[in-house]
């Protein structure tokens, strides 16, 4: 099964102990957070559980039509990602422990003053079968 983790900047769950956020940690602990990271994706591709990863840049745009020659509309009040989001990973599992279990690893990243974060990460189940039209 593929499952989707997503690291979020805000907007899960309340963090757990003395939570600090990215932007005032030091470029060394930024460097030590990247390189777990990597470091963990290197681990699942040699075990062959690795998909893809891909971290985002907090800048973005929505964007929607609005019509056959109307200019697109963008922005609007409703919670934009580009704050939420901050990356994710795609992994391929036997099962949904060990997507537990990853996920688990994965929050344990080091952050301000070199902790482990214990971030809340979002896992979700990626659809595997494409519906048809006539479905």
């Amino acid at each position: 099964m593929k499952y989707l983790l997503l690291k979020h900047y805000r907007g899960g769950p309340t963090p757990v102990g003395d939570f600090v956020p990215m932007d005032r940690w030091t470029p060394e602990e930024v460097d030590a957070h990247i390189r777990y990271m990597r470091d963990f994706a290197d681990k699942l591709r040699d075990n062959g559980e690795f998909v893809d990863e891909l971290a985002l840049a907090p800048e973005g745009t929505f964007v929607r039509g609005d019509g056959a020659g109307r200019p697109p509309v963008t922005d609007g009040p409703f919670a934009e990602t580009k704050d939420l989001i901050a990356g994710w990973m795609i992994i391929d599992v036997e099962s949904w422990d060990r997507a537990l279990e990853l996920a688990a690893e994965l929050s344990a990243a080091p952050g301000y003053r070199g902790e482990p974060i214990y971030e809340w990460l979002e896992i979700r189940p990626l659809l595997t079968e494409t519906l048809s039209a006539a479905e």
